[in-house]
């Protein structure tokens, strides 16, 4: 029993040198070394380069990963081929990207009245105007990737299936406003003869 106590006591006066002790070989792992190793910072000059650049070309035939799959799906702006099965999942899809990426600017509804317009800022053109409507999707395609006027492009927060996805949606909700009669279902043309409004 004499000697446990002559350890823990032993034990409580050393602790704090084997602290001390602890710190230092800890602080000796933290050397400034890395920081103050020569390196190039961005577009910095170097004598290492015959063109003098630290910023080096990427080389001939570089694919960045998703490179082949961005080309498959990618289509130019005039035209109207859809490279995708339009489903009940990606219009889903679309809605729910359309809703995150689109509504802020455009509008739930795709008419140009979003949150951040009702804040002071430009207001997009709506989707329902003619102009838009009959524009290929290849044009929608090619702003979401590069933007266009006062929108950004959304190329790295919105991979190309994705966009697909939202062109799809907003057809839709050009459709919901501009449907022909003769393509709708016999119950509804009924009720618009009637002007009967009652779901």
């Amino acid at each position: 029993m004499p000697s446990t106590v002559f350890f823990h006591r032993r034990a409580r006066r050393l602790a704090p040198a084997a602290g001390l002790l602890l710190c230092l070989l800890f602080g000796a792992g933290c050397r400034q070394d890395m920081a103050n190793q020569p390196k190039q910072r961005p577009l910095s000059p170097s004598d290492f380069f015959g063109d003098v650049r630290s910023e080096r070309p990427l080389v001939e035939g570089t694919v960045y990963r998703g490179q082949i799959e961005d080309e498959a799906l990618a289509v130019p702006g005039d035209s109207d081929a859809f490279p995708l099965p339009v489903t009940k999942e990606l219009l889903e899809r679309g809605r729910e990207r359309f809703n995150i990426f689109c509504s802020p600017c455009h509008g739930l509804d795709g008419d140009g009245n979003g949150m951040i317009t009702v804040r002071g800022f430009r207001h997009p053109p709506s989707y329902h105007i003619d102009r838009l409507r009959q524009a290929p999707v290849g044009h929608f395609y090619d702003v979401i990737t590069n933007g266009f006027g006062a929108m950004s492009d959304y190329s790295a927060q919105v991979p190309p299936r994705d966009r697909w996805a939202i062109i799809a949606y907003l057809r839709a909700l050009q459709l919901s406003r501009n449907a022909p009669a003769a393509e709708l279902p016999s119950n509804l043309r009924e009720r618009l003869k009637t002007g009967d409004a009652a779901p």
